[in-house]
């Protein structure tokens, strides 16, 4: 457990990586709503809270990143589901927010990267309820489509993990699911694991050591 843990204690963050760099955790709900960024520098662990956060507070975001150039930061609720998303450089730190964001304005969907190809965005809660959708921004010029073949049930609250240029993984969700959807990147079709996670839960997290294990 680290010596130095978050700025403050908050829920419903987004994280993503700068691969052999730092770890960026993004957005939440503390007492109320924050836009703060923090980074966890891998070569020691110390943490630095960015001087430029999200451009707004908000919780329930995914994150995703091109490890080597850049962290995307999307979706969440602010007073209101948003589609925004948001780029962080590693080389400064510095955020833009993107021209096109999400498909549609969510929360609670969950993110996975082919590092130096794609970000996919995942499922989640919108206007018309949960959703399917999967989002795919090309890391090439950031542009947006949305995939013909989304999850295989509508759910919130998943999580998202890769192997970088194989495969991204969607697992659980609300209601609670054991279900595991695998997209794979040579041509964005899924496949659904017969062997899902060990029991049924929603609001897990996910993490991959690429070419090994999820």
């Amino acid at each position: 457990t680290l010596g130095t843990g978050l700025s403050s204690a908050r829920q419903y963050m987004g994280g993503a990586a700068d691969s052999g760099t730092a770890a960026y955790f993004a957005g939440g709900y503390a007492t109320d709503l924050v836009a703060t960024v923090d980074k966890f520098a891998f070569s020691d662990d110390s943490r630095s809270t960015l001087g430029t956060g999200l451009s707004a507070a908000r919780f329930y975001v995914a994150g995703a990143a091109n490890s080597g150039t850049a962290a995307y930061f999307a979706g969440g609720r602010e007073a209101a589901d948003v589609t925004t998303v948001d780029k962080f450089a590693f080389s400064d730190d510095s955020r833009t927010t993107l021209g096109t964001g999400l498909a549609a304005a969510t929360r609670g969907l969950a993110g996975a990267a082919n590092s130096g190809t794609a970000a996919y965005f995942a499922g989640g809660t919108a206007a018309s309820g949960k959703v399917t959708t999967v989002d795919k921004f090309a890391f090439s010029d950031d542009s947006r489509t949305t995939l013909g073949t989304g999850l295989a049930a509508a759910v919130d609250q998943l999580a998202g993990a890769a192997n970088s240029g194989t495969a991204a993984y969607f697992a659980g969700g609300n209601t609670a699911t054991d279900a595991v959807d695998k997209f794979a990147f040579s041509d964005d079709s899924r496949t659904t694991l017969g062997t899902g996670l060990s029991s049924a839960r929603f609001g897990p997290a996910g993490a991959a050591n690429s070419e090994t294990l999820a």
